[in-house]
Protein backbone atom coordinates (compact mmCIF):
# COMPACT_ATOMS: atom_id res chain seq x y z
CA UNK A 1 0.00 0.00 0.00
CA UNK A 2 1.19 3.50 -1.39
CA UNK A 3 -0.70 5.36 1.08
CA UNK A 4 1.62 6.65 4.02
CA UNK A 5 -0.51 6.27 7.67
CA UNK A 6 -1.30 9.29 9.53
CA UNK A 7 -2.09 8.95 13.42
CA UNK A 8 -3.30 12.10 14.63
CA UNK A 9 -4.30 13.34 18.20
CA UNK A 10 -7.22 15.52 18.56
CA UNK A 11 -6.74 17.00 22.26
CA UNK A 12 -9.87 18.89 21.95
CA UNK A 13 -10.50 21.28 25.36
CA UNK A 14 -8.00 19.96 27.47
CA UNK A 15 -4.29 20.42 28.71
CA UNK A 16 -3.20 23.64 29.87
CA UNK A 17 0.51 25.61 28.03
CA UNK A 18 2.49 23.76 31.04
CA UNK A 19 0.89 19.96 30.31
CA UNK A 20 0.97 20.65 26.43
CA UNK A 21 4.60 21.67 26.86
CA UNK A 22 5.06 18.75 29.52
CA UNK A 23 3.27 16.04 26.58
CA UNK A 24 5.17 17.03 23.94
CA UNK A 25 8.87 16.97 25.89
CA UNK A 26 7.87 13.31 27.04
CA UNK A 27 6.11 12.32 23.57
CA UNK A 28 9.05 13.38 21.39
CA UNK A 29 11.77 10.81 22.47
CA UNK A 30 8.92 7.95 22.70
CA UNK A 31 8.33 8.05 18.34
CA UNK A 32 11.45 10.07 17.63
CA UNK A 33 12.69 7.02 15.34
CA UNK A 34 9.22 6.50 13.76
CA UNK A 35 8.76 6.73 9.99
CA UNK A 36 6.30 4.61 9.37
CA UNK A 37 3.48 6.73 10.12
CA UNK A 38 2.55 10.73 9.79
CA UNK A 39 2.40 11.78 13.26
CA UNK A 40 0.02 15.19 14.04
CA UNK A 41 -1.23 16.85 17.02
CA UNK A 42 -4.41 18.76 17.24
CA UNK A 43 -4.27 20.49 20.47
CA UNK A 44 -6.85 23.85 21.16
CA UNK A 45 -6.33 27.01 19.56
CA UNK A 46 -4.61 28.98 22.81
CA UNK A 47 -2.22 25.92 22.79
CA UNK A 48 -1.09 25.79 19.11
CA UNK A 49 2.12 28.16 19.33
CA UNK A 50 3.44 26.05 22.87
CA UNK A 51 2.98 22.62 21.20
CA UNK A 52 4.22 23.99 17.79
CA UNK A 53 7.54 25.99 20.01
CA UNK A 54 7.95 21.99 21.71
CA UNK A 55 7.60 20.25 18.40
CA UNK A 56 10.05 22.45 16.23
CA UNK A 57 12.47 20.01 14.29
CA UNK A 58 10.86 16.98 15.37
CA UNK A 59 8.90 13.80 12.90
CA UNK A 60 5.08 15.27 14.59
CA UNK A 61 3.19 18.24 12.87
CA UNK A 62 0.49 20.52 14.08
CA UNK A 63 -2.96 21.32 13.51
CA UNK A 64 -5.85 23.43 14.30
CA UNK A 65 -9.02 21.57 15.42
CA UNK A 66 -10.65 24.16 13.14
CA UNK A 67 -10.60 27.38 10.99
CA UNK A 68 -13.11 30.01 9.72
CA UNK A 69 -13.23 29.93 6.13
CA UNK A 70 -12.32 33.49 5.58
CA UNK A 71 -9.45 34.30 5.40
CA UNK A 72 -9.94 37.22 7.87
CA UNK A 73 -12.64 39.74 9.39
CA UNK A 74 -14.74 40.10 12.19
CA UNK A 75 -15.97 36.67 13.58
CA UNK A 76 -15.58 36.85 17.15
CA UNK A 77 -13.74 33.83 18.32
CA UNK A 78 -12.74 32.22 15.33
CA UNK A 79 -8.57 31.23 13.90
CA UNK A 80 -7.60 32.17 10.22
CA UNK A 81 -5.68 30.17 7.95
CA UNK A 82 -3.38 32.97 8.20
CA UNK A 83 -2.46 32.84 12.03
CA UNK A 84 -2.45 29.22 11.81
CA UNK A 85 -0.02 29.32 9.16
CA UNK A 86 1.87 32.31 10.38
CA UNK A 87 2.88 29.86 13.68
CA UNK A 88 3.66 27.13 11.91
CA UNK A 89 0.48 25.08 11.87
CA UNK A 90 0.48 22.69 8.39
CA UNK A 91 -3.14 20.85 9.12
CA UNK A 92 -6.54 21.19 10.30
CA UNK A 93 -9.41 19.47 11.03
CA UNK A 94 -12.32 20.46 9.20
CA UNK A 95 -15.91 19.61 9.94
CA UNK A 96 -15.55 17.10 12.87
CA UNK A 97 -18.71 15.91 14.08
CA UNK A 98 -18.77 18.15 17.54
CA UNK A 99 -18.55 21.31 15.32
CA UNK A 100 -21.58 19.83 13.05
CA UNK A 101 -23.65 18.87 16.37
CA UNK A 102 -22.87 21.86 18.80
CA UNK A 103 -22.16 24.96 16.37
CA UNK A 104 -24.51 24.26 13.22
CA UNK A 105 -21.68 23.57 10.38
CA UNK A 106 -23.44 22.30 7.72
CA UNK A 107 -21.61 20.18 4.09
CA UNK A 108 -21.55 23.95 2.53
CA UNK A 109 -19.51 25.15 5.57
CA UNK A 110 -17.24 22.24 5.22
CA UNK A 111 -16.67 22.82 1.54
CA UNK A 112 -15.96 26.56 2.19
CA UNK A 113 -13.30 25.51 4.97
CA UNK A 114 -12.00 22.78 2.70
CA UNK A 115 -11.39 25.17 -0.33
CA UNK A 116 -9.64 28.16 1.95
CA UNK A 117 -7.20 25.69 3.18
CA UNK A 118 -5.93 23.86 0.68
CA UNK A 119 -5.83 27.27 -0.81
CA UNK A 120 -3.18 28.12 1.81
CA UNK A 121 -1.41 24.96 1.62
CA UNK A 122 -2.70 23.28 5.14
CA UNK A 123 -3.43 19.67 5.18
CA UNK A 124 -7.23 19.24 5.69
CA UNK A 125 -8.86 16.15 7.50
CA UNK A 126 -12.24 16.52 6.40
CA UNK A 127 -14.40 14.61 9.34
CA UNK A 128 -17.54 12.90 8.23
CA UNK A 129 -19.55 10.26 10.03
CA UNK A 130 -22.91 9.22 10.96
CA UNK A 131 -24.96 9.25 14.05
CA UNK A 132 -26.33 6.14 15.84
CA UNK A 133 -29.96 6.59 14.08
CA UNK A 134 -28.84 6.46 11.02
CA UNK A 135 -26.72 3.58 11.25
CA UNK A 136 -30.11 1.51 12.61
CA UNK A 137 -32.16 2.66 9.97
CA UNK A 138 -29.67 1.55 7.16
CA UNK A 139 -28.73 4.94 5.80
CA UNK A 140 -24.93 4.79 6.60
CA UNK A 141 -24.25 4.58 2.93
CA UNK A 142 -26.42 7.68 2.07
CA UNK A 143 -25.48 9.81 4.45
CA UNK A 144 -21.28 9.67 3.73
CA UNK A 145 -22.29 9.51 0.21
CA UNK A 146 -23.86 13.03 0.92
CA UNK A 147 -20.98 14.28 3.25
CA UNK A 148 -18.47 13.40 0.46
CA UNK A 149 -20.36 15.17 -2.39
CA UNK A 150 -21.08 18.53 0.09
CA UNK A 151 -17.50 18.63 1.18
CA UNK A 152 -15.58 18.11 -1.97
CA UNK A 153 -18.09 20.21 -4.67
CA UNK A 154 -15.93 22.37 -6.52
CA UNK A 155 -12.82 20.44 -6.06
CA UNK A 156 -12.51 18.35 -9.18
CA UNK A 157 -11.06 21.34 -11.41
CA UNK A 158 -8.07 21.52 -8.75
CA UNK A 159 -4.76 20.37 -10.19
CA UNK A 160 -3.86 16.73 -8.95
CA UNK A 161 -1.07 17.65 -6.12
CA UNK A 162 -3.31 20.15 -4.33
CA UNK A 163 -6.43 17.16 -4.01
CA UNK A 164 -4.01 14.37 -3.36
CA UNK A 165 -3.14 16.17 0.22
CA UNK A 166 -6.79 16.04 1.22
CA UNK A 167 -7.34 13.54 3.77
CA UNK A 168 -10.67 12.55 5.10
CA UNK A 169 -11.49 10.59 8.71
CA UNK A 170 -14.68 8.72 8.95
CA UNK A 171 -16.07 9.21 12.54
CA UNK A 172 -19.25 7.01 13.44
CA UNK A 173 -20.61 9.88 15.81
CA UNK A 174 -21.95 6.94 17.52
CA UNK A 175 -18.82 5.64 18.69
CA UNK A 176 -16.81 9.07 19.48
CA UNK A 177 -16.39 9.06 23.60
CA UNK A 178 -18.47 6.77 23.99
CA UNK A 179 -16.61 3.78 24.58
CA UNK A 180 -18.25 1.80 21.44
CA UNK A 181 -15.94 1.31 18.28
CA UNK A 182 -16.98 0.32 15.20
CA UNK A 183 -15.58 -3.42 14.08
CA UNK A 184 -12.83 -3.63 11.51
CA UNK A 185 -15.34 -4.99 9.76
CA UNK A 186 -17.91 -2.32 9.88
CA UNK A 187 -15.24 0.14 9.36
CA UNK A 188 -13.41 -1.00 6.65
CA UNK A 189 -17.07 -1.51 4.89
CA UNK A 190 -17.45 2.61 5.55
CA UNK A 191 -14.04 3.17 4.22
CA UNK A 192 -15.40 1.26 0.71
CA UNK A 193 -18.06 3.36 0.31
CA UNK A 194 -16.34 6.56 1.29
CA UNK A 195 -13.57 5.88 -1.30
CA UNK A 196 -15.98 4.62 -3.95
CA UNK A 197 -17.50 7.77 -3.86
CA UNK A 198 -14.34 10.39 -3.97
CA UNK A 199 -13.28 7.94 -7.17
CA UNK A 200 -16.70 8.30 -8.82
CA UNK A 201 -16.61 11.69 -8.02
CA UNK A 202 -12.51 12.99 -8.65
CA UNK A 203 -11.48 9.64 -10.27
CA UNK A 204 -10.20 6.38 -9.33
CA UNK A 205 -6.80 6.80 -8.87
CA UNK A 206 -6.96 10.00 -6.83
CA UNK A 207 -9.44 7.47 -4.52
CA UNK A 208 -6.43 4.91 -4.62
CA UNK A 209 -3.75 7.49 -2.99
CA UNK A 210 -6.39 9.48 -0.89
CA UNK A 211 -5.43 8.86 2.78
CA UNK A 212 -9.32 7.63 5.06
CA UNK A 213 -8.45 7.76 8.55
CA UNK A 214 -10.97 6.02 10.98
CA UNK A 215 -11.85 8.03 14.39
CA UNK A 216 -14.16 6.80 17.20
CA UNK A 217 -12.95 5.21 20.49
CA UNK A 218 -9.40 4.19 19.11
CA UNK A 219 -7.42 2.69 21.82
CA UNK A 220 -4.33 0.83 22.59
CA UNK A 221 -5.86 -2.35 22.47
CA UNK A 222 -7.93 -2.27 18.92
CA UNK A 223 -5.47 -0.05 16.97
CA UNK A 224 -3.77 -2.57 15.46
CA UNK A 225 -7.23 -4.42 14.26
CA UNK A 226 -8.11 -1.40 13.08
CA UNK A 227 -5.31 0.36 11.46
CA UNK A 228 -3.71 -2.85 10.40
CA UNK A 229 -6.67 -3.35 7.48
CA UNK A 230 -5.92 -2.06 3.87
CA UNK A 231 -8.54 0.26 3.97
CA UNK A 232 -7.65 2.23 6.93
CA UNK A 233 -5.01 4.60 6.76
CA UNK A 234 -4.61 5.80 10.07
CA UNK A 235 -6.44 7.28 12.95
CA UNK A 236 -7.79 10.63 14.84
CA UNK A 237 -7.33 9.69 18.14
CA UNK A 238 -9.64 11.17 20.88
CA UNK A 239 -9.39 10.48 24.86
CA UNK A 240 -6.53 8.13 24.36
CA UNK A 241 -4.22 10.93 22.81
CA UNK A 242 -4.01 12.65 26.38
CA UNK A 243 -1.26 10.53 27.75
CA UNK A 244 2.12 9.96 26.15
CA UNK A 245 2.59 6.09 26.48
CA UNK A 246 -0.85 5.23 25.16
CA UNK A 247 -0.66 7.44 22.28
CA UNK A 248 2.61 6.23 21.29
CA UNK A 249 1.05 2.74 21.47
CA UNK A 250 -1.62 3.67 18.97
CA UNK A 251 1.39 4.85 17.08
CA UNK A 252 3.14 1.64 16.93
CA UNK A 253 0.51 -0.26 16.96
Amino acid sequence: MSRKALIAANWKMYKTPAEAKAFVEAFLPLVADHTRDEIALFPSPVLLPTVIEAAGGSNVVIGAQNIHFAEEGAYTGETSVNQLTAIGGTHTLIGHSERRQYFGETDEIVNKKLHTAIKHGLVPVVCIGEVLAEREAGLTGNVLKTQVNGAFAGIKGLAAEVISSIVIAYEPVWAIGTGKTATPEMAVNAHRIIRAEVASLLGPKVAANMRILYGGSVKPDNATALIGQEEIDGALVGGASLKPDSFTAIVKY
